[in-house]
C-alpha cells in the first residue's frame, strides 16, 4: 500500500477531492515523523505502536571475511501491531 492507495481511499470513504486526500495523508505521516523525530512514540489505537530505540555499540563480525568490527549506537524504529491488528491479520 503506497500514499496514493491511501488517498485514493479517504478520497473514496469520505468524499474529499483528490488533493484534499493527498494532503490530509500527507499531514498525518508529518505528524508521525515529527513525533517520531521528537523521541516520541506513536500509538494508534487498534493498529500499533511506531518505538524507537537506542542500541548500544556491540562488536559484530563481518560474514564474508570473519573480522571483527564495532557496529555504531544509534538509535532504531521499531513497529509492534495491536492486539486487535493481529487478530485481524490471522484471520484473513
Amino acid at each position: 500500500m503506497t500514499r496514493a492507495d491511501l488517498a485514493e481511499s479517504v478520497n473514496r470513504h469520505i468524499g474529499l477531492s483528490r488533493a484534499e486526500a493527498a494532503a490530509l495523508v500527507e499531514s498525518i505521516l508529518d505528524h508521525m515523523a515529527d513525533a517520531l523525530e521528537r523521541g516520541e512514540n506513536v500509538k494508534i489505537s487498534s493498529f500499533g505502536t511506531f518505538v524507537l530505540r537506542d542500541k548500544n555499540q556491540r562488536m559484530g563480525r563481518n560474514p564474508k571475511t570473519g573480522v571483527e568490527v564495532p557496529i555504531e549506537p544509534r538509535r532504531v524504529l521499531t513497529f509492534r501491531a495491536s492486539q486487535a491488528m493481529r487478530d485481524h491479520v490471522a484471520g484473513a
